[in-house]
């Protein structure tokens, strides 16, 4: 494991070791770390926030396998946990397939910095140049490619190809459909007692954003 040399150095390592549980995972291509860990504002009880890009089509099975084996392993951040609770958990509010690259609207100076300091750990170095080129013309800028001792994994593990290839045909096209269902209906429910100040919501076949309280930010 690479001792990345950094104020948080011990967040980033084990951030990064328990990173590897995406190369088990299904329809995972990219992993971006954001939040406070990669623009280096994070404090001791900080979550790690993550962008995860997705193959079209499987959004939902991906994030029901990112919720099943981070939540086994207890490293998943739970609703409504916070402070010590959340310290070191994996948050996932943010899947994207490749045709949704592009952040969405608005744009602000939080969503320049966040983009412009994005963290690679998982994913090979050409899927990770689309994501830059698809956000390049709202941020002004192209951002290229370059190796990071903290991009760590970039391949897949046996247990993700196996995966796939059950579910990338039929069954996984019901699979798909099925957990849609599932997924929809409890963030819903959710939304419903969820205190919202401008709230960043999406909730489709190629998005799934969950910030609904921006206020910290």
């Amino acid at each position: 494991m690479v001792d990345y040399i950094d104020p948080l150095a011990e967040k980033w390592n084990k951030l990064l070791r328990r990173a590897e549980l995406f190369t088990f995972i299904p329809f995972v291509k990219i992993v971006f770390v954001a939040g406070s860990m990669a623009m280096g504002g994070a404090k001791e009880d900080s979550d790690f926030d993550f962008i995860i890009g997705v193959k079209t089509g499987r959004i939902f099975t991906a994030r029901f396998f990112c919720f099943l084996f981070f939540g086994i392993l207890g490293w998943r951040r739970r609703r409504g946990a916070e402070g010590i609770d959340a310290k070191d958990k994996f948050c996932f509010s943010h899947f994207v397939a490749p045709e949704k690259y592009t952040f969405s609207v608005p744009y602000d100076n939080y969503s320049q910095k966040l983009f412009a300091s994005l963290v690679p750990v998982y994913g090979a170095s050409a899927d990770i140049q689309k994501f830059y080129n698809a956000n390049a013309g709202w941020m002004n800028q192209k951002r290229t490619y370059q190796k990071d001792i903290r991009h760590v994994y970039q391949n897949s593990g046996h247990v993700k190809i196996f995966l796939e290839k059950i579910l990338d045909g039929k069954f996984g096209d019901v699979l798909e459909k099925w957990l849609k269902i599932i997924q929809i209906k409890k963030i819903e429910n959710s939304l419903k007692t969820e205190k919202q100040h401008k709230p960043r919501i999406a909730v489709n076949d190629s998005e799934l954003e969950f910030h609904p309280h921006t206020k910290h930010i």
